[in-house]
């Protein structure tokens, strides 16, 4: 990851150092610290995420047809409000939720639907499904569930295309629903590294890693 990298940047600087090789540690150290400053820059961070928010628009042009929207993964702040205003707008359809607990506690699935539950959403509409792990467990359940017939995706902008090359991998027919999308306008001039803009320079990163390794499995 960006972050990893500039650290090992760094220690090597710190190792030349250490052997009394100063040019050699300065050129290190410097790389890293411009580096690091780089990846947490409002806009390189925006560079990074604009090719993946801007492959899916957000659903406006909404099907009546659909009977099930998959809300991906458990971002409950952001991503379930996006399945609310569908579901408030598409007769007679079912939300599955979806996110496991990776330390053992309550699912995200399940937080998930008890705060739909919580804003009105019909408990009888809500279809939990707290096992997978990852997206391509997802899209192994959800051909389980639903076959071929075609649902609403929801999840975050940045990870949309990775997450729809995954379904129709899988023999799915996802319907993009993109939502939290991270890119900020801004005016370069008034920017400076925070933490947040290395969050979101990893995410990128992350997915685009993500989409190098389905295109060498043959994605």
């Amino acid at each position: 990851m960006p972050l990893s990298i500039g650290l090992i940047l760094a220690l090597v600087g710190i190792w030349y150092l250490y052997k009394n090789k100063i040019k050699k540690a300065k050129i290190f150290i410097i790389i890293s610290i411009i580096w690091i400053a780089t990846i947490s820059y409002k806009p390189f961070a925006n560079m990074l995420l604009e090719p993946l928010e801007t492959q899916y628009s957000k659903l406006t042009n909404i099907p009546k047809n659909v009977h099930y929207i998959l809300l991906l993964g458990g971002d409950k702040k952001n991503r379930a409000w996006e399945a609310l205003r569908l579901y408030q707008k598409i007769p007679n359809v079912k939300i599955i939720t979806s996110g496991y607990s990776p330390n053992g506690g309550v699912p995200s699935a399940i937080k998930t639907a008890k705060l739909l539950e919580n804003s009105g959403v019909k408990k009888s509409d809500i279809i939990m499904q707290p096992k997978p792990r990852y997206t391509k467990e997802e899209a192994i359940a959800i051909k389980k569930r639903l076959k071929d017939k075609p649902f609403i995706l929801i999840t975050s902008a940045y990870h949309m295309p990775r997450a729809i090359k995954i379904f129709k991998q899988s023999g799915l027919n996802p319907i993009p629903a993109p939502t939290d999308f991270k890119i900020e306008k801004i005016n370069p001039f008034y920017s400076h590294p925070e933490a947040k803009w290395l969050a979101r320079t990893e995410r990128a990163w992350h997915e685009y890693i993500g989409l190098l390794w389905l295109k060498i499995n043959g994605g």
